[in-house]
């Protein structure tokens, strides 16, 4: 029990970026500007798709809660990384947990609404006709809420196991968040147990969400070269370019981080952390609205309305 409390009690310190003493100014101005943007382009693509019926549709629905998932990712990790750069860079055992915890949540239900999207792009191409049977509003909800159903218990499951640790020693995360890998270095007990749990629970949703994506696009690539149709085939491939490209960075970066030996993760923790926590949910707003012509046509009228009325 003492040694329960210990763990409790304590607190962290986030060394990330703590090195770069000459370019924290330019670091805090770079990452601050991408939070913005990241901010206003997912929640701005949130409210877009809510405001209009007509976008109340599968792929949009889904594409909406990854918007919203990756504002998630986002604030649980920005926001403290920023309030470092001015700061002693501490972050208390609870707080910890939290900013993990969301991550995880976010990371996860990414995981899953991917694979969703992958699954609504090969009925629509592949069973067109059946389409809207096929993807009824009821089965979008249902896939849906799954996705966050499999983030919060993936989460907890996580965050439980990273209690069973205590900390002892050296306090310092070698990282501008909370993640699982720094956090079980600085473990006085061996983290054995976690360690077996990532590749159980982590690694059978990353190989069941990434064989689903997987089988998808082989169905859809038959079918596209089975069309006789350029124009069908061309409007085929480019509704589906937008999610392949994000589902390429997203998994790529996962399986980095997941997958790679332990030294290598180690020595690149950082810059490819920054990748997939930072950039990814900065780009996947303008990866699926400048591609989509029926979102700038929505963003076309919607300004063309305000400014009329300016």
């Amino acid at each position: 029990m003492p040694e329960f409390n210990h763990s409790v009690a304590i607190e962290f310190t986030l060394t990330g970026f703590m090195d770069q003493s000459e370019l924290k100014p330019l670091l805090f101005v770079v990452f601050f500007v991408i939070y913005v943007i990241t901010m206003v382009g997912n929640l701005g693509l949130v409210a877009l798709i809510y405001m209009e019926h007509h976008l109340h549709t599968p792929m949009y629905i889904f594409l909406g809660n990854l918007a919203l998932m990756d504002s998630c990712c986002s604030c649980a990790i920005t926001p403290k990384m920023l309030e470092n750069f001015f700061s002693e860079g501490t972050i208390s055992l609870s707080g910890c947990m939290a900013q993990f915890y969301f991550f995880c949540l976010a990371e996860t239900a990414d995981c899953c609404l991917l694979a969703a999207m992958a699954y609504d792009r090969y009925v629509a191409i592949c069973s067109p006709l059946q389409y809207h049977t096929r993807m009824s509003k009821k089965l979008c909800i249902q896939m849906t809420t799954w996705a966050y159903i499999a983030g919060n218990v993936h989460s907890m499951i996580q965050v439980g196991l990273l209690f069973r640790l205590t900390f002892c020693g050296s306090h310092q995360i070698n990282h501008f968040f909370c993640d699982v890998f720094p956090l079980y270095r600085l473990a006085c007990v061996d983290p054995y147990i976690n360690e077996l749990m990532i590749p159980i629970f982590s690694g059978s949703l990353q190989t069941f969400t990434i064989t689903t994506v997987t089988i998808s696009y082989l169905f859809i690539l038959f079918t596209v070269f089975k069309m006789k149709s350029k124009e069908g085939r061309s409007k085929a491939l480019s509704t589906c370019a937008s999610h392949f490209l994000s589902v390429s960075m997203f998994y790529g970066s996962l399986l980095f981080v997941y997958v790679s030996p332990s030294t290598v993760k180690e020595e690149n923790d950082l810059p490819v952390a920054v990748f997939y926590t930072l950039l990814i949910p900065l780009l996947n707003p303008f990866i699926y609205s400048l591609r989509n012509k029926e979102v700038i046509n929505v963003v076309k009228r919607i300004m063309k309305k305000y400014c009329i009325k300016f």
